[in-house]
């Protein structure tokens, strides 16, 4: 920065584009553009506003200009301290909003996964009943007794087979069909693969 008082209206004009920039860079930070607040520029908008209020200026002119040009920073001044104030309280409006939506965001998402959940269970549960229903079948047509066979049995058997599988072939998940084989009903697994 060149040295302040040399030329005044230099300065004032310097003052106005600093203010200028000052208000859009405080403008960022208050939107999340930025992620510090402007102290430097602002440090130096006070450091000229502060010389030439202790500077008597003598044309009536560059005093309107410098006046106006005060009385506009001391007025963001005193807005950005107040938004800076509800920041601090949590009371910010803007922030407030996004923190709700970043709520909102989070809970969808977790809602999603335990629809996909669920849904991934209910697809699951009729999986199995419709294989329990194949398997039986299947069974009873082959001659194979029947007498024993639980849903809940199959759906243990599947699922130790199932983890065994994954962990041995490395693969997402397994399903499996009934066959028929050498005239006996048998469980067959798949690998899904990604």
């Amino acid at each position: 920065m060149a040295a302040i008082g040399t030329e005044i209206e230099d300065d004032l004009n310097l003052l106005d584009a600093k203010i200028k920039h000052l208000k859009l860079e405080y403008e960022q930070y208050f939107m999340g553009v930025r992620k510090r607040e402007p102290q430097i520029l602002r440090a130096e908008v006070q450091k000229i506003v502060s010389y030439y209020a202790n500077v008597p200026i003598r044309n009536t002119g560059h005093r309107f200009k410098f006046n106006n040009l005060r009385a506009r920073f001391f007025s963001f001044r005193r807005h950005w301290e107040g938004i800076l104030r509800k920041i601090e309280d949590g009371r910010y409006e803007k922030h407030r909003f996004q923190a709700e939506l970043h709520d909102r965001e989070r809970r969808s998402g977790k809602a999603d996964k335990a629809d996909k959940a669920a849904a991934a269970g209910a697809a699951g549960k009729q999986e199995v009943d419709q294989l329990f229903e194949a398997w039986v079948g299947a069974r009873e047509a082959t001659g194979q007794k029947t007498s024993g066979l639980t849903r809940e049995k199959l759906e243990a058997q599947l699922e130790q087979q199932r983890s065994a599988l994954r962990e041995r072939l490395g693969v997402a998940d397994v399903r499996f069909r009934v066959v028929v084989e050498e005239g006996r009903a048998k469980l067959k697994a798949s690998p899904v693969r990604n």
